[in-house]
């Protein structure tokens, strides 16, 4: 029979403690996400380090980590200002580490580094592959193809009430130098951080309700470094762009040509600002040719009132011409009455030595008119006389 020689607990743990750290006496580079992170009071981070399963994001593996206040206050800067973001949960990190085991808190690992460009080239990575899987479903161009008015008056806005990007944005949109008038409501939505794509798909939903009153979707920042910037290449966020039932516009300071929503959408700009003139240019243009179809169209008036005048100015001519050619005419036929009326006028007679005989006041000129006893007047060049008819010889009278 086997005689059994139990082994304390302690010494367990000790004969652990010396393999662990025979083995393991020089620090090794871990690759690992952050599950948790709690810095402490007393200056000490303390985090929770897991490795998952690529595709069934399963547990694999969990370990405890802690970095001293004395590393802590070096890493924590130089992380941020490597990255633009700081340390945190759901991040992929590669840190140097040493393995630690102690006797009453068990396996621990101390992180002594951290290295900002593997948590950068991680990000991109899981960025290629998000727009590959947006590529091979269609999604680039579903936005795009929806027709956008040529004025885009009323505009939804996603951002945040208190960025600065937002704030400059409505000073250039409204203060805009041609006196323009936009519609504008603000949608707020959180801008930054794991819940910002969560965050802009409720504000898209609450768009969505009244879409009818509105021209298009408006989703602003004012930039930031790389890592406050991965919200805007979250799959879920690219979908509910590209699917949008209104146009969606983009407009996000950032160093990258463009983050996956910006391809999604139906226009991006560099900035708010950027956006905010790239809107007010749309109305300038159309203000100019409007201007300028003003300008064709008094100018066509012009000409044509112009050629209707000379139209009006060559009748007048006729006209005129007319009226004298007839008043002329009317002129020389009057000569020529006043000529033949010249020609029969008694006193022409009298004054060739003519006599005028008349009875009764009225010329007469046959002789048979008159009777013995009848009472005549004879008109002389110079004068008159009244005479009494004693005998008549009228030529034809037997």
């Amino acid at each position: 029979m086997e005689t059994k020689r139990p082994v304390g607990l302690l010494a367990l743990q000790e004969q652990i403690k010396e393999a662990l750290e025979d083995t393991f006496f020089e620090t090794v580079w871990l690759q690992a996400e952050i599950s948790e992170l709690k810095p402490h009071p007393s200056g000490h981070c303390y985090l929770t380090l897991v490795e998952k399963d690529a595709r069934s994001n399963t547990l694999l593996a969990k370990a405890s980590a802690v970095i001293w206040a004395s590393t802590w206050r070096m890493v924590k800067p130089y992380f941020a200002a490597q990255t633009g973001r700081a340390l945190a949960v759901g991040m992929s990190v590669l840190v140097r580490v040493q393995v630690s085991y102690s006797t009453v808190y068990g396996l621990s690992l101390v992180v002594f580094d951290i290295d900002p460009s593997f948590t950068v080239g991680e990000l991109e990575l899981a960025r290629q592959r998000t727009i590959a899987r947006l590529e091979a479903e269609g999604m680039f161009d579903m936005n795009a193809q929806l027709p956008l008015p040529a004025l885009p008056r009323r505009l939804a806005v996603i951002s945040s009430a208190t960025a600065a990007g937002y704030r400059d944005f409505m000073h250039h949109l409204e203060d805009n130098e041609y006196g323009f008038h936009f519609y504008t409501r603000l949608f707020p939505a959180l801008m930054q951080g794991a819940e910002a794509p969560a965050s802009m798909i409720a504000a898209l939903d609450a768009i969505a309700v009244e879409a009818d009153a509105f021209d298009a979707v408006l989703i602003l920042r004012g930039g930031g470094g790389a890592m406050d910037l991965v919200c805007f290449d979250d799959y879920d966020l690219a979908v509910n762009v590209a699917q949008f039932p209104l146009p969606v516009l983009t407009g996000i300071g950032h160093d990258h040509d463009y983050h996956i929503i910006d391809r999604v959408a139906h226009t991006y700009v560099k900035t708010p600002t950027a956006l905010a003139d790239w809107l007010v240019e749309r109305f300038a243009g159309e203000a100019w040719q409007l201007d300028s179809l003003v300008q064709r169209l008094h100018l066509a008036v012009h000409s044509k009132a112009l050629r209707q005048q000379n139209v009006l100015d060559a009748l007048v001519q006729r006209l005129a011409h007319a009226v004298a050619d007839r008043h002329a005419g009317a002129l020389h036929a009057l000569d020529l009455l006043e000529h033949r009326l010249d020609a029969v006028n008694p006193q022409r007679a009298l004054e060739r030595g003519f006599l005028l005989a008349l009875k009764n006041g009225r010329r007469t000129d046959t002789a048979a008119a008159f009777t013995p006893g009848d009472r005549l007047t004879l008109l002389f060049r110079d004068g008159s006389v009244e005479a009494e008819v004693s005998a008549s010889y009228p030529k034809n009278a037997e």
